[in-house]
């Protein structure tokens, strides 16, 4: 590998840590590409390439993740937790949560609280796909 593809894979990881950090914050493709110093559109096509993924779906797919979370551990509603995660209206929040998990925030909820293992066992098995396809068992 290059220095050029070195130094362009560092910037994208710069602007990834970025959404992993701040990802309940009202984040937006040009200050994602200002994190990595490219633009806009060269900054969603080399994303892409890399993750697999654009980066509204990594990021909507990383909030989903941390409501899982929040909807199996806590008591608190799917209003407050949908606000906390970043998103800003409650139908988007549903409709991207069922598209990623396979079923509403409610239904979700309904398993119950989280198993008592290590919680990196019960994260690789709760994390969602990162195609964003439901898995259905």
């Amino acid at each position: 590998m290059g220095a050029g593809t070195e130094d362009a894979n560092r910037r994208l990881l710069r602007a990834r840590d970025a959404m992993d950090r701040a990802y309940a914050e009202p984040l937006d493709v040009p200050t994602l590409a200002r994190v990595a110093h490219v633009s806009e559109a060269h900054f969603i096509r080399t994303f892409r390439a890399t993750f697999g993924e654009t980066p509204n779906r990594y990021l909507q797919r990383r909030r989903v993740e941390r409501a899982m979370f929040l909807l199996r551990s806590t008591d608190r509603s799917v209003t407050d937790i949908c606000m906390d995660v970043g998103f800003a209206s409650l139908g988007t929040f549903s409709r991207v949560f069922r598209d990623v998990v396979g079923e509403p925030p409610s239904v979700y909820r309904r398993r119950g609280p989280l198993p008592p293992v290590p919680s990196c066992f019960a994260m690789a098995w709760l994390r969602p796909s990162s195609f964003g396809e439901a898995q259905v068992e």
